[in-house]
């Protein structure tokens, strides 16, 4: 017979295990509900609420009269969602979103196939009135962020001093990169609950932090006479077939920068395009042995030393022997004697090289120094190196005497200007300025203070050397192309042998030529270089020019008037 189990022990077993399984549920839920409620309610929270970037607006840089050389304006960041767009649409939406950005069709529709992905950024730096044409489009999930980018009005003026954004909105060259920190504020954010539709939930609550905007730089370039430098030296870096050129202008009471130019300059309209070699403000970092624009520093250093006077007479031939070299005159030229003046207004290697014997290693490195030699400029001014000058106790035989006319020593144009810059405000020297100061937080300007202020030479020496410098631009000197009708100009030419760090070896010419005016009353110091010029080489005859042009139009609009004094007589010649 087949007996049957007992269904009472069977509902007994399955409410059992049934209660078993309820509890388990039950002390879930009281866990859930009741002890860690709290937690739970806190991720629902974050899994709901969203944190959006408020980005702060960039401060900008005008020059010294407050024209913007970088600003910034609004723009749009245009991005889709590609899985809202249909597969048989997107050649449709590529095409249109091509046209309106202005960007490769194929390109964008490599991102709208990008299925695996729920963001995709098309453009940024997009203008607001394009992106609104644009979300007129009949194209699906395409949102606009509104942001900021950085407009540089005058495309490539002072563009490697300024320098460029990138896309993370951080300076990555020039004053940008330098003054980052003033510039770029202080991001603000939202936090805010949203939907899965991305979408803020009604009544919720919402945090804001305001974003802190960024501070102005104001640079003491003067945006007209910046123009005029780049102009000039762009004009004579071509005709003469130079790999570079440089100009600087600089006020000689404050040690501020008016001008600051190169060539070739950086667009900073289309900087992602140039070469990595026009992102260096060459003026402040570009090394070069600087040739006799550096005899004033050994004129200096006799005259402080009082192992001469302007009326020296030196016995001068055209060479003189130093260790195992002979080292010449520019030109050739029979015995002749010749004053300290007429040494440095006709530019003699030999001259100078007498001079510097009566000095001493030690005393001209002293006085190389103190001029700012081999250290880095103060001041502000991005990339500026600090050449080379080697310790006197490592000078060859022949470089204890080129060093007395400008080779084997290295020096940037900054620093060669601030030497003149020395020599034409008494013998002070004052650290150079590029910024003329910032707005605080409440947007008012906060003048920058002045530079460190040195004295180098006694102002009678200082003056000697002017006079000396005067008659270098007189018809007896190196730089009469540099003469100026009407204004009494100071200044000094420079022809060096150039080193070239690719080939190892030295090659082609460095030409410079340096001074201020009014001679008897100093307010301006213009330099030009050129670096390995192939039609021509002097200073004298490439360099001088750019000095006047450039010159010529920083005292016109600076209105400086001439002194009306005349140039001393001075003894250029021995036996006058």
């Amino acid at each position: 017979m087949l007996r049957l189990g007992n269904p009472r022990r069977r509902i007994n077993i399955g409410l059992i295990g049934m209660t078993f399984v309820l509890s388990i549920f039950a002390g879930r839920l009281i866990q859930m509900q009741g002890l860690d409620s709290k937690v739970y309610e806190a991720a629902a929270v974050d899994q709901r609420q969203q944190t959006e970037e408020i980005q702060a607006k960039r401060g900008s840089i005008t020059d010294v009269n407050g024209h913007d050389l970088a600003v910034t304006v609004e723009a749009r960041e245009i991005a889709i969602d590609p899985t809202k767009v249909p597969e048989e649409v997107r050649g449709k939406v590529a095409a249109l979103l091509a046209r309106h950005l202005g960007k490769d069709e194929r390109e964008l529709a490599a991102k709208l196939a990008r299925v695996d992905t729920r963001y995709q950024l098309l453009a940024r730096d997009v203008e607001p009135v394009v992106a609104t044409r644009l979300l007129k489009e009949p194209i699906p999930s395409l949102t606009a962020t509104e942001t900021y980018r950085r407009v540089y009005p005058g495309g490539d003026l002072a563009g490697s001093l300024i320098g460029f954004v990138g896309d993370e909105k951080s300076g990555l060259a020039g004053m940008e990169q330098a003054r980052d920190s003033v510039l770029a504020g202080r991001d603000g954010e939202v936090r805010m609950e949203t939907g899965r539709d991305g979408l803020r939930i009604p009544m919720t609550s919402s945090q804001r932090t305001p974003p802190v905007d960024g501070r102005d730089v104001r640079l003491t370039i003067d945006r007209d006479i910046q123009w005029a430098a780049q102009k000039a030296i762009a004009e004579q870096t071509r005709k003469s077939g130079a790999s570079s050129g440089t100009v600087i202008v600089m006020d000689v009471r404050t040690a501020q920068i008016i001008a600051m130019a190169n060539a070739p300059e950086l667009d900073l309209a289309n900087w992602r395009k140039a070469p990595e070699s026009h992102y260096v403000n060459r003026a402040a970092a570009e090394v070069f042995e600087p040739g006799s624009t550096n005899k004033v520093i050994t004129a200096a250093a006799a005259l402080e030393a009082g192992v001469v006077e302007p009326g020296t007479v030196f016995h001068v031939k055209d060479n003189i022997q130093c260790a195992d070299r002979v080292l010449r005159d520019a030109h050739a030229h029979p015995p002749q004697n010749m004053t300290f003046q007429q040494a440095v207004a006709e530019s003699s290697n030999v001259a100078t090289v007498m001079a510097a014997r009566k000095v001493g290693s030690q005393g001209l490195y002293e006085m190389l120094k103190a001029f700012g030699f081999g250290t880095r400029p103060g001041g502000g001014v991005p990339g500026a190196e600090a050449g080379l000058l080697p310790d006197y106790k490592t000078w060859s035989g022949s470089q204890s005497c080129t060093v007395a006319y400008g080779q084997g020593v290295s020096v940037t144009a900054l620093q060669m200007a601030s030497v003149y810059q020395t020599i034409a405000n008494g013998g002070v020297k004052i650290e150079p300025q590029i910024v003329a100061g910032t707005t605080d937080a409440a947007g008012r300007f906060v003048p920058a203070p002045p530079g460190k202020q040195t004295r180098v030479t006694s102002e009678e020496t200082a003056k000697e050397i002017s006079t000396m410098l005067e008659a270098a631009v007189s018809a007896e000197g190196t730089g009469e192309l540099a003469a100026i009708p009407g204004y009494r100009v100071a200044g000094k030419t420079g022809t060096a042998n150039r080193y070239d760090a690719e080939l190892g070896r030295y090659d082609g010419y460095t030409a410079s030529f340096v001074g201020f005016t009014p001679a008897d009353a100093p307010r301006l110091v213009v330099l030009s270089v050129l670096q390995n010029p192939k039609n021509g080489h002097f200073g004298g005859q490439l360099a001088a020019p750019v000095f006047k042009d450039v010159m010529t139009f920083a005292i016109k609009s600076r209105k400086i008037p001439p002194t009306g004094s005349a140039a001393s007589p001075v003894r250029t010649r021995a036996g006058q």
